[in-house]
């Protein structure tokens, strides 16, 4: 369960991480009033469940009244990739010289959390580590004994913090293990860490995801679930019965079962795409259900190309084969490439079954993934 940053705020609050002043609104009079309480300049933010709000827009820094007005009235009930806008933080301005990348998560190859810390704080940390991963200091730690204040300071050392904050920005890094092992976390980070013109050290973002099989010892969280409600799309997808998951990648991907849903995300990543879905549609290939999972992935405006891994167990490939065609037939247009790969039981009779003109068909996961990521690529440009 993701929390919004407001949520995840209070949270960091109470347990006395600094964080700027602020206040939730849901109207434009809302923010209005509170830039006056709070003073300019002031961050009106979105609250939705996705990165790179800043660059879509969802962030605005209001140096009068006048532009508070006009910015609340863009972002509130704006789309943010395919998130409708419904409320906004507003917060205060905070006059910074570094920002810092703080979080705990899982390393799920050592087994083990690791802290990381780095300098390169504002930005995508998935890129930072993807492109300079010697920018980010890590370590991991022992769940049987907790992060060690020795290892606080070393990993803050190691990611070269200034000496005269060092200190402060330790001391957060413990408070947020604390809460990710208290509140059974699965992700906790501050991005950025701000330290401000006076060497304070101050959270301007924040993100906290709990594990959802942990919610019944976590009440006061787990009350948050309806405020941090999934988006449209998560809810049709509960509707249909769909295991479902959105990403921000382009690539639209259904399959029938979990593990060949995640081998096609590994794949797309692989091939250099990325994942716009995960969607498991589960046993059955009935037209009905078939053409809910196309309207789903369709309907999300990030998906350029849609690869489909069916494979035919005691489902045979060649009903798999006529749902599809059905399902696409059902639609006046086809928005965006399908491809289709099947395997298993009656593979070959319902490869020779689909409706080429519909979609490509490939006969190996490699081969459809490796298409329909060179169709979102072409889509894209």
């Amino acid at each position: 369960m993701r929390l919004h940053e407001y949520q995840a705020k209070g949270v960091f609050a109470d347990a006395g991480v600094p964080v700027p002043e602020s206040h939730l609104a849901t109207t434009v009079e809302e923010v209005v009033e509170a830039v006056s309480e709070i003073g300019f300049p002031a961050a009106i933010k979105a609250q939705v469940h996705v990165g790179g709000r800043g660059k879509a827009g969802g962030i605005k820094i209001a140096t009068s009244e006048e532009e508070a007005r006009q910015y609340a009235d863009e972002i509130l009930g704006m789309d943010l990739k395919g998130y409708t806008v419904e409320k906004v933080l507003v917060e205060a301005g905070v006059d910074f010289e570094n920002e810092l990348y703080v979080g705990i998560t899982m390393d799920r190859g050592e087994g083990e959390p690791v802290a990381m810390v780095s300098t390169e704080g504002g930005v995508d940390i998935e890129s930072v580590a993807e492109e300079t991963p010697e920018a980010i200091a890590r370590e991991h730690i022992d769940p049987a004994f907790g992060l060690h204040p020795y290892q606080a300071r070393k990993v803050v050392y190691d990611a070269g913090i200034p000496g005269d904050v060092a200190g402060d920005v330790a001391s957060i890094l413990s408070t947020l293990y604390d809460l990710y092992e208290s509140k059974d976390a699965s992700e906790i980070e501050i991005n950025p860490v701000m330290i401000t013109s006076d060497r304070e050290v101050v959270a301007a973002d924040a993100v906290m995801n709990i594990d959802e099989d942990a919610l019944f010892r976590q009440p006061d969280l787990a009350e948050m679930e309806d405020e941090a409600a999934a988006d449209d799309l998560e809810a049709k997808a509960n509707e249909y019965g769909f295991d479902y998951v959105r990403l921000s990648g382009n690539v639209g991907i259904i399959g029938n079962g979990a593990g060949l849903v995640m081998t096609t995300l590994d794949l797309v990543d692989h091939f250099g795409g990325q994942p716009a879905n995960f969607l498991d549609i589960g046993g059955g290939a009935k037209a009905e259900r078939v053409a809910n999972a196309l309207d789903m992935v369709f309907s999300d405006e990030n998906v350029d190309a849609v690869v489909f891994n069916i494979f035919g167990g005691i489902t045979r490939g060649d009903e798999v084969a006529k749902g599809i065609n059905e399902a696409l037939e059902s639609f006046e247009e086809i928005p965006k490439k399908v491809v289709v790969r099947l395997a298993g039981t009656n593979a070959e009779e319902g490869m020779e079954i689909l409706n080429t003109d519909l979609v490509d068909v490939e006969a190996t996961l490699e081969d459809a993934v490796q298409r329909a990521v060179e169709n979102a690529q072409e889509a894209s440009q």
